[in-house]
């Protein structure tokens, strides 16, 4: 026997069962649903997941993710994970404005920091009303990682520019 891990990511307009059905096409073919990550955006269902299975099992799965109707499914095979042994968190709040992901992003492209997890949005500002970007970030870095310099290099970024950095839960 042979493991395979897969990754997956599905796209759909969002209804009740989506989850369900991927599931079951899963299950079906005795796939082990190992991690994910699902959300609702603006009426659209997307998500991304990891499966185990035995790679016998693969082209089953795959002709039963394809027929499902009601999902879009990528499949792509799971790679060896880089040794990134800094784990920690980070939030940034700014009033928003056109580009702050790309300028935050390039900032943390530029550390060699990796992304394992983000998220965004954008809420009205508590006193004032005005669209206040906020985001969590759940980053890994290399061995020698200086965190007070990158956190230097995004406060540059802006004067309105808010970072934190914790550590990972």
């Amino acid at each position: 026997m042979t493991i395979t891990t897969l990754v997956l990511t599905v796209l759909g307009s969002d209804k009740p069962g989506l989850v369900d059905q991927l599931a079951q096409a899963v299950a079906d073919n005795k796939a082990n649903w190992l991690e994910s990550s699902m959300s609702r955006l603006a009426g659209q269902f997307a998500g991304i997941l990891r499966v185990e299975l035995d790679a016998a099992h693969r082209a089953g799965l795959e002709a039963s993710l394809a027929a499902l109707a009601d999902l879009q499914v990528s499949v792509v095979e799971g790679g060896a994970a880089e040794d990134y042994p800094i784990e920690l968190m980070l939030s940034v709040t700014a009033h928003d404005r056109i580009g702050i992901v790309k300028e935050v992003t390039q900032v943390l492209a530029r550390h060699g920091v990796n992304v394992d997890q983000l998220s965004t949005e954008v809420v009205p500002a508590p006193m004032s009303s005005d669209p206040l970007f906020q985001a969590g970030a759940v980053l890994r870095a290399r061995a020698g990682f200086d965190v007070d310099a990158l956190q230097r290099d995004l406060e540059a970024l802006s004067d309105d520019l808010f970072v934190e950095f914790g550590p990972a839960d």
